[in-house]
């Protein structure tokens, strides 16, 4: 498959802008950037660098996976990765002080230069005077070189959010910071190549309904199989890349209380909750132990916090969602991580996805998700008169008993502007017919606007839908996936 870099690069072109942008400064940048891991961070950096012809210095911090592991082996390995691209001694510094003072030595000041440290969680480990050090270098040395753009990137962002970005240390001395999302829908198809056009359109929806935007996962893929092979063997074989990731990625983004937070995902697996839905269910006291955790999950790209405001009010919702907004994680929580241990044995077989329990349903809920995640490439599509956008989330209102109990209420998605709604239905079925309206009708119902509210109807769906629906002219905007994959 080729690979998410030089001419294959997708999809980063804004974040590309952004950095070029710090070229036309006469001083020094600071960069943070951050993102689920596997997201391309690194590449990002490395092919802004390639591209417009800047030297390049990457030092990455050695993963922590032993406890005899200290701050020692990090400067080592960063004398060893400095030493390999400049003429820097390959002697370990003695501290982190004397380590960036060696760095700012091999920076030239009569051509530009972009410096990567990658993984600043892991070569700040065991030393917690890291960020301090850092600091002070930067405002005594390295930011004289007017030429430098210095990248603080990893993958743990909430080492990052902490350490520098709510550090008041390093209030102002920050030039921009980057969060990398996952792919548009229609950058991840060019992973297909030129086989997209001859593709149904169900196999490249499932796959991403799977993998979601994520390059690395993206790069994985064989065209020339079914979705159904893709997935078998990437997520169904022993030591395959969907079966291995989700552990190895959770345990180096999640620092603190990993069983607790997994707990916390496999909860969200079946759809959003609020913070106290959560908690009772978990049996957890409210407090700072949960948010703490859906903080970091956050951080990490697991989960959203879907608030958006109250259609009826106008305010903003008085509780937050929170989503399972990772595709791959959902997928491998639910179908994968029961069965792991088969699947390593080598004894995990199936005929088709048809066994596995309400396959269909769940996947109704992947490719819903990934609308959600892909709701700015949506947003043309819905005939907003270039109207400002207020708000976009899911909306839930529940129901309540009694004589004047009020209906509950569930839209995919509620676009908001300053004087209308638009309640978008996403579907996939092998069969959408003219019951969809009578389902979004109800949801209209249940909403009590104010009078001077618009209220428009859109659908996002993938598979055959009835001529009677397009016919029956209710719907203010008819979205097939295709469009937002521009195939």
């Amino acid at each position: 498959m080729k690979n998410h870099a030089g001419e294959n690069f997708y999809g980063r072109g804004e974040l590309l802008e952004q950095l070029y942008d710090l070229c036309g400064k006469s001083v020094a940048s600071l960069v943070t950037c951050r993102g689920r891991r596997r997201v391309g961070k690194s590449t990002l950096i490395e092919e802004f660098a390639r591209r417009n012809g800047f030297r390049f210095i990457k030092v990455e911090g050695k993963r922590p996976d032993s406890r005899k592991m200290s701050a020692a082996d990090e400067l080592a390995t960063f004398a060893k990765q400095l030493s390999q691209q400049t003429d820097s001694e390959k002697a370990p510094p003695a501290d982190w002080p004397d380590a960036f003072l060696r760095l700012s030595a091999q920076i030239r000041d009569t051509e530009r230069t972009v410096v990567l440290l990658d993984e600043i969680s892991w070569l700040a480990y065991g030393a917690d005077d890291f960020a301090d050090d850092l600091k002070i270098a930067w405002d005594n040395r390295l930011k004289k070189h007017s030429k430098l753009i210095l990248v603080l990137c990893g993958s743990v962002s909430s080492w990052i959010k902490e350490n520098v970005i709510d550090n008041r240390a390093y209030v102002g001395r920050r030039s921009l910071d980057i969060v990398v999302p996952e792919l548009p829908v229609a950058e991840c198809v060019k992973f297909w190549g030129s086989r997209v056009s001859r593709l149904p359109l169900r196999e490249i929806v499932d796959v991403l309904s799977v993998t979601g935007g994520v390059p690395r996962y993206l790069e994985e893929i064989n065209p020339s199989l079914t979705a159904e092979e893709n997935i078998r063997r990437l997520c169904f074989r022993p030591k395959s890349v969907l079966r291995t990731d989700f552990d190895e990625m959770f345990r180096d983004v999640i620092t603190s209380e990993v069983d607790f937070s997994g707990q916390i995902l496999r909860h969200l697996v079946d759809g959003p909750k609020t913070a106290a839905e959560l908690t009772a269910e978990m049996g957890l006291q409210k407090g700072g132990r949960a948010s703490a955790a859906l903080e970091r999950l956050q951080e990490a790209g697991f989960v959203s916090a879907d608030a958006g405001r109250n259609p009826e009010t106008g305010l903003p919702a008085r509780e937050r969602r929170f989503r399972l907004r990772d595709n791959y994680t959902r997928f491998y929580l639910k179908y994968v991580d029961p069965i792991k241990d088969i699947i390593d044995l080598g004894s995990f077989d199936y005929s088709s996805f048809d066994e596995f329990v309400d396959f269909d349903v769940v996947m109704g809920l992947q490719f819903e998700n990934l609308v959600i995640n892909n709701f700015r490439e949506l947003i043309p599509f819905l005939h907003l008169q270039n109207s400002a956008i207020v708000s976009v989330a899911p909306y839930r209102r529940r129901g309540t008993k009694g004589r004047r109990g009020i209906k509950g209420c569930q839209i995919d998605l509620l676009v908001q502007t300053r004087r209308s709604l638009c309640i978008v239905e996403v579907k996939r079925s092998r069969e959408i017919g003219r019951e969809v309206i009578a389902e979004v009708q109800a949801k209209v119902n249940a909403l009590n606007c104010p009078d001077d509210m618009g209220v428009k109807t859109a659908l996002v769906y993938e598979g055959h839908l009835s001529p009677l629906v397009e016919a029956d002219g209710y719907f203010d905007a008819i979205i097939p996936f295709r469009k937002l994959l521009g195939v």
